[in-house]
C-alpha cells in the first residue's frame, strides 16, 4: 500500500466513520518505531507507522486511523482532542478505533536484567552495588573515609 492509497482510504474513512471530510494529508512515516500514528496540530497532517499495515492487517490499520482521525475532527471543531478527555474516549468508543496501538518488532524492548559494579570498602568491608562505574581513586566510603574496590 501507498501513500495515495491510504489517503483514499482515509477520505473513505472519515466520511463513514465521523460524516465528516477529511481534508488534509495523510502519509507513511517510517520513523515512528513505538507509536501507530501522530496528529500534528499545527498543518493537520497524520503519520501512520508502516508497521501497523505490514505486521498486522488492514483491519488494524483502520483501528489506528480512525484513532488519529478522532484527534483531527475533534481538534478541528473545537472540542478536546486529548485522550484523557471525555470527548475523545465517547467520539473513539463510537467509530471503533483502537484506543492503544499493538507493539511492533520494532519497539524498543524493555531489559529486564542490568548489570551491577559491585564495591567493597577496604576500611569497614561494605559492600555496594551500582549500576555505573566511579573512579575509586576519587570517592570513598561515607563511614569509615577508605577507598573501593572494584569486585568485578
Amino acid at each position: 500500500m501507498n501513500n495515495q492509497q491510504l489517503q483514499e482510504l482515509t477520505e473513505k474513512w472519515s466520511m463513514e466513520s465521523f460524516h465528516r471530510p477529511f481534508k488534509h494529508q495523510i502519509f507513511f512515516n517510517s520513523r515512528l518505531r513505538t507509536t501507530g500514528g501522530r496528529y500534528h496540530l499545527n498543518d493537520h497532517h497524520i503519520d501512520i507507522n508502516p508497521l501497523m499495515y505490514t505486521e498486522f492487517d488492514l483491519a488494524n490499520l483502520k483501528r489506528v486511523v480512525l484513532h488519529e482521525l478522532c484527534h483531527y475532527h475533534l481538534h478541528l471543531t473545537g472540542r478536546d482532542y486529548r485522550h484523557r478527555s471525555t470527548d475523545f474516549r465517547r467520539l473513539l468508543a463510537r467509530v471503533g478505533g483502537s484506543r492503544f496501538a499493538p507493539a511492533t518488532s520494532k519497539a524498543k524492548t524493555r531489559r529486564t536484567s542490568r548489570h551491577y559494579w559491585y564495591y567493597r570498602c577496604t576500611g569497614c568491608g561494605i559492600r555496594i552495588a551500582r549500576q555505573r562505574r566511579f573512579n575509586t581513586a576519587r570517592y570513598v566510603c561515607r563511614r569509615c573515609g577508605h577507598h573501593f574496590i572494584l569486585k568485578n
